[in-house]
């Protein structure tokens, strides 16, 4: 998990370096994602074609399709609206954030409103610079998702690494388990016992 980890947090910071390489792998990576699904879909449907969900399956499995192919064939274009419907996205989540902070003013009144605030602020910056701002909009968002996805396998491995150490010390070396699944008293412990001990255990 660690290793892994790393890779990803390696891939975020390239993707933070080369944000349109970023952006158009995302985009193919999406394209692939869709068309795959859609053809699986689609066979989910054919297996089903008796059920009563039939045509519905097959209608997303086609609208699924066609937006793969869609985006496989103008990886560009598909940034563009993706970077628009992340900007509305950003924005119209703003506005309800912050009259919501405002109608509400619950125990987190102030971190709202600043939630708020910086959701207006991020779709109004994305929205000035379209569609020069979908060159890297989509491929900054990728990368930062594969760095902290990275940074968190990363600590999830060694903190999984570190409680296994303090397991293998904290176990008894003297008791092993036998083939039943009972304790079964080590040779050298038992050479430790007295006399007594021993003759009670035969008798």
């Amino acid at each position: 998990m660690a290793l892994l980890g790393v890779l990803l947090v390696i891939a975020g910071l390239v993707g933070l370096v080369y944000t349109g390489f970023a952006t158009l792998t995302s985009m193919f990576l999406f394209g692939w994602l869709l068309l795959v699904g859609g053809l699986v879909g689609l066979l989910q449907a054919v297996q089903s074609r008796k059920s009563n969900y039939f045509w519905l399956a097959v209608i997303v499995a086609a609208v699924n399709m066609a937006a793969g192919f869609v985006i496989l064939r103008r990886p560009e274009a598909s940034a563009e609206a993706l970077t628009m419907f992340a900007a509305l996205l950003f924005l119209t989540g703003g506005v309800f954030r912050l009259a919501g902070g405002l109608v509400v003013r619950g125990a987190n009144f102030g971190l709202t409103l600043v939630q708020g605030a910086f959701g207006i602020l991020l779709g109004l910056l994305i929205l000035a610079r379209w569609p020069g701002s979908s060159l890297y909009v989509i491929g900054t968002f990728f990368s930062l998702a594969l760095l902290f996805d990275g940074l968190s396998l990363v600590g999830v491995g060694l903190g999984a690494r570190r409680i296994l150490g303090l397991v293998r010390e904290d176990t008894p070396r003297d008791v092993a388990p036998d083939g039943a699944g009972a304790t079964a008293v080590a040779p050298e412990a038992a050479e430790k016992r007295p006399a007594g001990d021993q003759d009670r255990s035969h008798n």
